[in-house]
Formats: structure tokens, C-alpha cells, sequence
């Protein structure tokens, strides 16, 4: 049995300022809507500049926006310095809105900003509520330390804005492991609207192999996105160089955002030491990560929820700049026992980082230290799809037999 969704379109927006991270979780739920529904068509809105680097399923596509970068003080700039910000925005702005009149979609999902960057989707989710669509807000998580989003959001009235746009706020995450908006004042209307969904499950594509995973057992070290990963891959590197007994194989990612004088640096590190396989960048890091023995990484959503998928020891070395989400999705992580974690202040000193690599080689999987944890992020967004528009369009919803 398998159903279709005739006609059906969904439109997500990604604001992608910084590393992979919304491109990757809309593209996860993307696949996982058409994989459950025939006739379904899906649109990504991305500011990704390497979205076109990633493989889409049949009936998932995406639109590219102009690039905005966000810097490490927070501040943000234009991917193509001869343009003006505010040129850029304004660019962004429109293509959002003229995408939405042309899609014409039943559900617009935007992930993570709920107004957009710098407000450029509040126009777009305006106009769309007076056409019916069902406007849903997508929240990892964690999102920040309460003090840094209240103030962050206070100064756009964000929260009430929500209140009144939104029909659906979807977090991406068990209730039992944390709430978005803890510690801030959240208006019943908004509540009223919340959905805890689960982590998002992740899958691998199993085949072929990658040339660059090796035959014996090794160790994943990502960065994500890479943009602020220099830190952990130095220490790693740091590590590997001052303790000789350290010989597991390891696979350290650098990520096609970070600056490209450090990735050569690291590079030519890496090279030195045998132990070690240094790459740039792979758009499959699932595949690398199921046959990975255990991770280090930093921590941010998506990692963390291919490591549960994949039920591997980790150990996470979160950045606390310019948010505090890693940190605190690490922390609660090791509290429940999912995770391992050190500081980056213990990363930076070899021997510690060395001893830290040595435990998380030999640690159980999180299915032994915290068993009963459930990935079901994905199978609940399906079935609020299909009721949202089974009910919103009774035609569209078909059952068919194989």
C-alpha cells in the first residue's frame, strides 16, 4: 500500500547563512514527504551556496537565493562583496515572494527564522495566510541561550508575530530532551501551537563505498559546514601529533566553508601523519559515518542526529560562539548519556584531547548507555502532512495498492 498526495506542494525556506545545517534538515524532510507520498511535489528556498552540491530526489528541487554570510561577531555580509547588503536582501526578498506566487504551495515550512533573515519572509508568509496556505515554523531543538534569543527576538516582536502568522510550530525534538524556548516568556496562543515531533532519523545510501573509507576500523572527525571548525581540527591534529600511541585510523572532514588558507594548512598536517585521511568535503558524511567505529564532533543538530541514526559513540567539542546551542544540545546529550563531551578548552591541550579520543574509541553505542530513545521525527511530520491536507483537500488523497 502506498498513498499519494495528488497535486500537493510544499515550499520550505532555508535562510543558510552559515554552514549546511537548514539546508541539510529541510533536504532530510524533503525526501522523507516524497519517499511517503506519491504526487507530492517539494521546493527548497536556499541561501546555500553550494546547494547545488547535494543530490535530490525525484519531485525535490530547490531555488537559489543570493548568498548572505553571517561572520563570527554575528554581523552579516553579501557572498559577492561588489553587491550591497541591502541589494542583496532586497534581491532575496523578491525571489522568496515571486517563488511563492508562481509555487502556489498548500504548506510553507520556514526553518528556524521566523521572519526570515532580516525579516525577508515576513511579506511572503503575509501573503500566503490570505491564500490559505498552512504556515509552519520549523524549530531545532535548541535554539540559543534564553538571554541571547529573548533579546535577539524581542527586538522584532518576533514571538507575537509568530502568535499570529504561524498556524504550526514543529520542534525537531523529543519534549524530553529540551525545549526551544525555555526561559522565555511564550505567549498560550504559541504554545497552543507547539509540536514536539522527535529527532530526524537519517539514512544512509549504502553504495558504492567511498574511495576514502578505509577496510579497517576508524574514526569520523566533522565539522559541519566547516566555517568554524578550524579550532577542532587543530586540536585533533594537536592530539594525534603529541601522543604516538594514539593509532586509530581517522577520517577528519573539513567542511566546504571553512577559509581555504586553513584548510590547506591542515592538509599539509594532516599528510605527515600517516593515521590520519584529510578531505574537504563529501556530500554523502552519512555513508562515512555508518562505517565509522566513533565520532568527534561539534555538535550541531544534524550531527547529532546521524549519530543517534546510526547509534555511534561520540564525542562532541561544541563551539560556544556566536550561540550557545551546541553547548547546551552537548550537555544535555552527555547528562541522558548519549554522548561524550569535553570543552574546547580541554581540546586545546593535547594530552587531554588524546586521553578524551582514547575513551570515546572504546565507549558502547547510545542504544547500551541510554537505550529507548526513539528517532520519530520524520513518520510524525508525515501524518501531520497528510491530515493537514486530507483535510484541506479531500481529493487530493489517494491509497494505492504496491
Amino acid at each position: 500500500m502506498s498513498k499519494r498526495l495528488n497535486n500537493a506542494r510544499i515550499l520550505m525556506y532555508s535562510h543558510d547563512t552559515f554552514g549546511l545545517g537548514h539546508l541539510r534538515r529541510c533536504r532530510t524532510i524533503a525526501h522523507a514527504l516524497v519517499e511517503d507520498f506519491r504526487g507530492l511535489q517539494v521546493l527548497i528556498i536556499s541561501g546555500a551556496t553550494i546547494a547545488g552540491a547535494f543530490d535530490y530526489r525525484a519531485r525535490v528541487d530547490f531555488v537559489k537565493i543570493p548568498s548572505v554570510i553571517k561572520l563570527r561577531n554575528g554581523d552579516y555580509t553579501s557572498m559577492d562583496r561588489h553587491i550591497d547588503l541591502q541589494e542583496t536582501l532586497k534581491m532575496r526578498q523578491s525571489i522568496i515572494r515571486h517563488t511563492a506566487e508562481s509555487f502556489e504551495p498548500d504548506i510553507f515550512i520556514i526553518d528556524k527564522e521566523p521572519l526570515g533573515l532580516r525579516g525577508e519572509v515576513e511579506d511572503t508568509l503575509a501573503y500566503l495566510k490570505t491564500r490559505g496556505t498552512r504556515l509552519v515554523l520549523g524549530l531545532r531543538d535548541v535554539m540559543d541561550a534564553p538571554h541571547l534569543l529573548d533579546a535577539e527576538w524581542k527586538r522584532n516582536d518576533v514571538m507575537a508575530k509568530i502568535a499570529k502568522l504561524y498556524d504550526d510550530v514543529w520542534v525537531y525534538g523529543p519534549p524530553d530532551f529540551h525545549d526551544p524556548l525555555s526561559g522565555l516568556e511564550v505567549p498560550q496562543a504559541l504554545r497552543d501551537k507547539m509540536r514536539f515531533v522527535g529527532f530526524l532519523q537519517r539514512s544512509a545510501y549504502g553504495t558504492p563505498k567511498p574511495d576514502h573509507v578505509p577496510e579497517e576500523d576508524y574514526l569520523l572527525v566533522t565539522t559541519g559546514g566547516g566555517g568554524d571548525g578550524a579550532e577542532l581540527v587543530r586540536d585533533f591534529i594537536a592530539a594525534y601529533e603529541s601522543d604516538p600511541s594514539l593509532d586509530h585510523k581517522a577520517i577528519v572532514v573539513l567542511g566546504p566553508y571553512m577559509p581555504s588558507e586553513q584548510r590547506q594548512m591542515f592538509m599539509e598536517a594532516g599528510s605527515k601523519l600517516p593515521r590520519l585521511k584529510m578531505i574537504e568535503f563529501d556530500n554523502r558524511l552519512e555513508d562515512l559515518m555508518v562505517g565509522a567505529k566513533a565520532v568527534v564532533a561539534m555538535g550541531g543538530y544534524n550531527t547529532f542526529c546521524e549519530i543517534l541514526s546510526f547509534d555511534k559513540p561520540a564525542l562532541i567539542v561544541p563551539r560556544t560562539q556566536p550561540r550557545q546551542e551546541q553547548l547546551i544540545r552537548a550537555s544535555r546529550g552527555e547528562e541522558l548519556g548519549l554522548v561524550n563531551m569535553i570543552s574546547a578548552e580541554e581540546s586545546a591541550n593535547p594530552q587531554a584531547f588524546a586521553d578524551a579520543i582514547r575513551q570515546v574509541w572504546t565507549r558502547k553505542p547510545p542504544s547500551v548507555t541510554a537505550p529507548g530513545l526513539q528517532l520519530e521525527g520524520l513518520p510524525t511530520i508525515a501524518a501531520m502532512v497528510e491530515e493537514c491536507l486530507a483535510r484541506k483537500h479531500p481529493d487530493y488523497l489517494t491509497v494505492v495498492q504496491g
